[in-house]
């Protein structure tokens, strides 16, 4: 099970503190997996990646570099729709890092 940052950005808290935003994609459905650790998967429940066999998740805090990590978003089959969801869950908007500062 691995993840990667592919996008950050920032947005503005109260329109002046700059809070962190991630666009993270792992190879495993991270809520799929919690449900199943709990022992809450429902029956014939399976995970649901994208044709590449991946997800995309939004972070609101950093990123560290190793597992265990946590999202704050259910997972999206694409990078734009993890951008989209983001920046509606935010009241400023996020300016977004070119993907050579990730």
């Amino acid at each position: 099970m691995e993840h990667r940052v592919v996008r950050s950005g920032t947005w503005l808290y109260d329109e002046s503190v700059p809070r962190p935003v991630y666009l993270v994609q792992l190879d495993y459905d991270f809520w799929y997996e919690v449900a199943k650790a709990d022992g809450m998967l429902q029956p014939n429940e399976q995970a649901d990646l994208n044709a590449d066999g991946v997800l995309y998740y939004v972070c609101f805090r950093d990123v560290p570099p190793e597992p265990p990590i946590w999202v704050d978003s259910p997972g999206f089959a694409s990078l734009e729709l993890a951008a989209g969801h983001a920046q509606a869950r935010v009241p400023s908007p996020i300016t977004w890092a070119s993907r050579a500062d990730h």
